[in-house]
């Protein structure tokens, strides 16, 4: 009996003596009983949010675990080491990602994480915009083949474009041929042709027969000079025949643009230049001009004179563009 006693006396120092290695473990250091995680993906409607992927992180990345949530949008990690700092992610196809960057358990806590909304993304849209100068050229060019003062006279040669485009040769060409054609260029020949009539001027006598020389002469003049100064010239020296209007500034400023657009020219490549084709289209057509008139209109001085006039009335019609014409030229479907 006594033997017995001693035996179950053993068992329970035994027992006694193993508690502490089930709470300290074997490495005498306590075992923390492991806490649960558990949440619910939802959007901002409240809606569940199926195969969002859900990844708990601890700090020190030792411990990585990743769900997938079903169709209720739950999700749960269980036997979570209580103590350490745990960050979760949640990553859904078109909504943009949510974070819990720190959350720590308690021992044995059975953790509910509130406050999950997922927001749709915000899509970023691209636009690349090219700068196509054909294009560009194209539109303006357009637009100033419909310039006419009051409607009427056209008004071809002249840019109101902040930045415009240069003009290719085929433009060009396109360009003055418009003006040359026109029916409000044709009926200006014909008037013009009546005030050199009255004047005598060239010496082709009177007469309908010196009025038809007139017009002739006068439509030659013009042609000559709007097909050399502004189409063959501007398109083998690579400038632009067209006035650019300032409309802003000093008006000193302005007088100056307008009286050196005879003799200064924009090149194609934006660049300011001689304006050789101005200057040699006046020249060339009063050079052409002594095949056709009358001798007592020809010789190299008259030509010279004929081209300082030219010039002089380009200088002037300049000058009305930059200040009157302007105002009264309807473009873009109305007068500015």
């Amino acid at each position: 009996m006594l033997r017995l006693s001693r035996i179950r006396f053993a068992i329970a120092v035994a027992m006694t003596l193993a508690i502490p290695v089930c709470l300290f473990g074997q490495n005498g250091k306590p075992e923390l009983k492991p806490g649960i995680i558990v949440g619910t993906a939802i959007d901002v409607n409240g809606d569940p949010v199926p195969n969002a992927r859900v990844q708990l992180k601890s700090s020190d990345s030792s411990d990585l675990r990743v769900v997938t949530t079903p169709e209720s949008g739950a999700f749960e990690f269980r036997d979570v080491p209580p103590g350490a700092a745990y960050e979760i992610t949640i990553t859904a196809q078109d909504f943009a990602d949510w974070n819990l960057p720190s959350m720590t358990l308690e021992p044995g806590q059975f953790k509910i994480v509130t406050g999950i909304q997922l927001r749709v993304r915000m899509a970023l849209t691209q636009v690349h915009v090219t700068y196509d100068p054909m294009e560009v050229a194209t539109e303006q060019l357009k637009a100033e083949e419909h310039q006419r003062v009051l409607g009427i006279v056209p008004n071809f040669y002249v840019s109101y474009e902040k930045n415009p485009a240069p003009l290719t040769a085929k433009m060009k060409f396109q360009l003055a041929l418009k003006v040359s054609t026109d029916p409000v260029t044709a009926a200006g020949v014909f008037g013009m042709a009546s005030i050199r009539q009255a004047a005598d001027s060239p010496k082709y006598g009177q007469g309908w027969d010196a009025y038809g020389k007139r017009v002739g002469a006068t439509a030659a003049d013009g042609f000559a000079d709007i097909m050399i100064g502004g189409a063959i010239l501007p398109s083998l020296l690579h400038q632009d025949p067209r006035y650019f209007y300032q409309g802003t500034g000093t008006t000193g400023s302005r007088i100056r643009h307008a009286m050196f657009s005879p003799f200064v020219a924009r090149s194609d490549s934006g660049k300011s230049m001689p304006n050789y084709s101005s200057l040699g289209g006046d020249l060339a057509a009063a050079g052409l001009s002594n095949l056709y008139f009358p001798r007592a209109n020809r010789g190299v001085g008259l030509v010279f004179g004929n081209f300082a006039i030219g010039t002089a009335e380009r200088i002037g019609a300049s000058l009305a563009q930059e200040f009157i014409v302007g105002k009264f030229t309807k473009r873009g479907g109305h007068m500015q």
